[in-house]
């Protein structure tokens, strides 16, 4: 998940132009936000209960209005995800990521 968040980051370097400008970019925001969604399906139900303000029902549930939406996708509605949404979800990645790291 964080794997996905950092490329997100890399190609939009945090800029709606950049996202807006190049259909590439697009795509690949729209795949990574698929796979981090279907990642965070994966994760116990003990982990995610260390971070309980995560809303994870609405993140799996995000990744079917990706693959379901086909060519209607709303831009819009994707760079509100990355720009309001992604950055607390990778503040509690990082919480959780010290947590349940077997070195810490």
């Amino acid at each position: 998940m964080r794997d996905c968040l950092n490329r997100i980051l890399e190609y939009t370097n945090a800029e709606r132009a950049r996202f807006d400008a190049s259909r590439l970019v697009q795509d690949a925001v729209i795949r990574n936000l698929q796979t981090l969604a279907e990642s965070s399906q994966r994760l116990s139900s003990e982990i995610k209960g260390t971070e309980p303000q995560v809303p994870w029902r609405e993140l799996a549930g995000f990744r079917n209005v990706i693959v379901h939406g086909y060519l209607g996708i709303d831009l819009g509605a994707v760079w509100l995800v990355v720009e309001q949404d992604l950055p607390a979800l990778n503040e509690a990645l990082s919480r959780m990521a010290v947590h349940f790291d077997p070195q810490g």
